[in-house]
């Protein structure tokens, strides 16, 4: 999942794709600790899809902590 495609989910919907990938990357864990995992790149864009998501989720975690501070200094 690349970055537009992140950026253009809904809070609640960038929830829910947070817990799934950070469960499909227990899943390719335990698969690559049990030799199952064929292609052991999928780990690493798992992990860099859920920095993705958590950085999106900072960045509008932080503008509404602005717009908030904007409203009380007014």
């Amino acid at each position: 999942m690349q970055i537009i495609e992140v950026r253009e989910l809904k809070n609640d919907e960038l929830a829910k794709e947070l817990e799934n990938q950070q469960q499909a990357l227990i899943n390719l864990r335990f698969r690559a600790a049990t030799m199952q995992l064929s292609d052991f790149t999928e780990i690493r864009k798992t992990r860099r899809t859920i920095a993705r998501i958590n950085t999106v989720l900072r960045e509008r975690e932080i503008v509404a902590e602005m717009n908030r501070s904007e409203g009380q200094v007014k």
